[in-house]
């Protein structure tokens, strides 16, 4: 395998005075051309921190940045000032707040050759993927942008007694949201989250994964740029079980995405304090290529659905049953494909998977490939670290004979590792695919839509897609998108995704007659009213 082929020729040498954001020079870009002392400096003005800390590229392990570090006051600090700034935001019109959002779309799609080599040079990936990430932060901007003031519209709802009483359902936003963003999708799973939570109406105090915080910080600049006044999005910066607990503690209403124990450990957090909370968890996906599958489109789609970022998204295959009539066709097309990819630390289109996000990521890797081989395993391709390309890659690896013993097996390897297991009926595939505690993603293949649908509907995954790996779910964003089980809680997208932001009230006239005796009613004789009056409403279908 191969480094990636020469990047792309996009941008102008900087120069004193010009725009900090502004693309790094033509050329080979390095990380010293992208993050500049200028562009560090212009991103973290706006954090609360009074202590340093550093992050470092995956690429070759390199410190990219020294950043202000958040104290356990700092936080204290940022939710203060969110916590005012919200009350005024809260009253600005909701079409206002969305028109935000619009901008933000176009200004992350006309910028977006700033934020890609950000994303690559701090998570590592592929430019692909790391455009995959602009892209669903420019649709969830779309349709929040679009949607949000018919979310949050007051709705007329039929009363206790109809047309006595009027009720009318308001959403408030909650206040200031906690948000602890990951490492893995910088960009979408950081301010992709907190867009619905602007336009209901709140403040956001974000604790983003330190070594990918700039991604975050670039984001956050450009919603300010599009409108967002500045002290509505509050960025600290520090270590998870330091500055984690301290965001939880602060908190209206706390987003989380991460991994199960974690996520588990934020849920205490938030129920102490009677707050809601939304968490999507660790997952241990499967994919089904049933025995009508197009198999070299499965094929295909199994590279997408199990490499993309070096199968570090939670939502990713790691488990793919085939059926036995078709296994060693679709393995044969699959594993040559998985040999063909080129793995790549360019600034450009063309390399197909980048590196692990770091050492520990690394290990856990090594660790599940090694003891499955011990154990009888099979590497069917890949199955060995790469530091020729960087320190921490690691080739696309396909494991046959994985058995229940092997940590590979249950645990989440969240890297380019997946096992093969072969079935003989639907059913069988049904139950070895729900055979898991994580319910988050599942895929299956077929060429019978009504089979696929019909199969989807029985496994316990938030999202199922027939025919794609994660993207056709993910992507469809006026649906929810969540895990079942111990994948989290809450989802996102959708009426969901922005309702959570919300506290709901109802609001109840009542008109005419009160809801007790009267007009020279005895209790006996409204009892008797009341039982008529609700026979009366069953007969004419109220609802």
């Amino acid at each position: 395998m191969t480094d990636s082929q020469a990047p792309e020729k996009t941008g102008t040498t900087p120069t004193a005075g010009t725009n900090p954001l502004a693309p790094a020079p033509t050329g080979v870009r390095t990380a010293a051309d992208v993050v500049t002392p200028q562009l560090v400096a212009h991103l973290t003005k706006g954090v609360v921190g009074s202590g340093r800390t550093a992050n470092h590229t995956p690429f070759t392990g390199e410190k990219l940045a020294d950043l202000p570090e958040s104290t356990p006051e700092d936080v204290e600090k940022a939710f203060a000032a969110a916590r005012a700034a919200q009350q005024v935001w809260a009253q600005v019109p909701v079409r206002e707040r969305a028109a935000v959002l619009l901008r933000f779309h176009d200004l992350v799609l006309e910028r977006q050759a700033e934020v890609l080599d950000l994303i690559q040079l701090e998570a590592g990936k592929a430019r692909l993927y790391a455009h995959e990430e602009v892209q669903a932060v420019a649709v969830a901007a779309r349709h929040y942008g679009r949607k949000a003031p018919a979310y949050l519209r007051p709705k007329r709802h039929t009363g206790a007694m109809p047309t006595l009483t009027k009720v009318t359902e308001l959403r408030h936003p909650r206040g200031v949201v906690g948000q602890i963003a990951p490492w893995n999708y910088p960009l979408e799973l950081s301010v992709g989250d907190a867009l619905p939570a602007f336009v209901a109406g709140n403040a956001v105090v974000m604790k983003p994964d330190t070594e990918t915080c700039l991604t975050a910080l670039w984001a956050r600049d450009l919603l300010i740029e599009a409108g967002l006044p500045a002290e509505v999005f509050q960025v600290v910066i520090g270590e998870g079980p330091v500055i984690g607990p301290e965001v939880v503690r602060h908190a209206d209403y706390v987003s989380f995405t991460g991994s199960t124990r974690t996520g588990r450990e934020v849920a205490q957090g938030a129920a102490a304090r009677l707050v809601g909370v939304s968490l999507e968890l660790g997952g241990k996906n499967a994919m089904l290529v049933l025995d009508d599958a197009d198999i070299e489109k499965a094929a295909a789609g199994a590279i997408r659905a199990c490499f993309s970022s070096a199968g570090q998204i939670c939502i990713s295959i790691e488990r793919l049953y085939v059926h036995e009539s078709v296994a060693d066709a679709f393995l044969e097309r699959f594993a040559a494909r998985t040999r063909s990819m080129r793995l790549g630390t360019s600034l450009a289109y063309g390399a197909d998977m980048g590196s692990l996000v770091g050492e520990r990521q690394l290990e856990t890797v090594k660790r599940h490939v090694e003891e499955a081989v011990a154990k009888g395993a099979k590497v069917v391709a890949g199955g060995v670290a790469r530091p020729d390309i960087g320190p921490y890659f690691f080739e696309p690896t396909i494991l046959d004979g994985v058995t229940e013993p092997m940590s590979v097996c249950a645990e989440e390897t969240f890297g380019p590792v997946v096992s093969i297991y072969r079935f003989k009926t639907d059913d069988e595939a049904i139950e070895l695919a729900n055979s898991t505690p994580y319910g988050l993603n599942s895929s299956v293949w077929t060429k019978d839509g009504r089979r696929g649908r019909e199969i989807a509907a029985r496994l316990r995954t938030g999202t199922v897609n027939v025919n794609e790996g994660y993207a056709a779910a993910y992507g469809s964003v006026q649906s929810p998108m969540g895990g079942m089980k111990d994948s989290g809680l809450g989802r996102r997208h959708g009426s969901e995704g922005i309702l959570k932001y919300t506290e709901a009230q109802t609001v109840a006239q009542q008109r005419l007659l009160p809801m007790a005796p009267s007009l020279g009613m005895d209790d006996e004789k409204y009892a008797e009213f009341m039982s008529r009056s609700l026979r009366l409403m069953k007969a004419f279908r109220f609802r």
